[in-house]
């Protein structure tokens, strides 16, 4: 199934300052980003793998993939997944498009810590991708407001 990128977005817009109930909210757990992350792909119409432990799906708050809430995990899953699910290319700031993800790296340990979803490209500059995300509520926030020390840009494809 083709990824509806306004579908992912539209999502984004509607659960950005809240929780949709089908899902925990990780917020005091390590946070919600990569779930919130996670909720928009699936918004798109990109299929779970339910591979354990290494696929990428959620069923309930125990019954869940790393990759579903993990930074890095999502990552992982993303550039190596060859089967059922969502895929992703690592690409620049200027080819992000509507509702592809954005990492972060925020505190300067050789680890990505966030994972916003993009909501308007712009031009393609951290002034004008404008992200939306959970644990810090954001909805059209530009990339440039955030103190990341590194990043990495994930196209989503199928």
């Amino acid at each position: 199934m083709a990824y509806d990128r306004e579908a992912a977005a539209s999502y984004a817009r509607r659960w950005a300052f809240s929780f949709n109930p089908e899902f925990y909210n990780f917020s005091d757990i390590g946070g919600d980003c990569t779930n919130f992350a996670s909720q928009c792909l699936l918004a798109g119409g990109l299929e779970m793998n339910f591979t354990p432990v290494f696929g990428w799906y959620y069923i309930s708050v125990n019954n869940r993939t790393p990759s579903w809430t993990g930074v890095n995990e999502l990552y992982n899953f993303l550039i190596s997944n060859r089967g059922v699910g969502p895929k992703a290319v690592e690409v620049g700031l200027p080819d992000v498009q509507l509702a592809d993800l954005i990492q972060l790296e925020l505190y300067g340990d050789d680890s990505f810590d966030h994972t916003p979803v993009v909501v308007d490209v712009g031009m393609g500059t951290p002034d004008t991708v404008l992200v939306a995300a959970h644990t810090n509520a954001a909805y059209r926030r530009p990339l440039s407001t955030y103190n990341y020390r590194n990043l990495r840009c994930l196209h989503i494809y199928d």
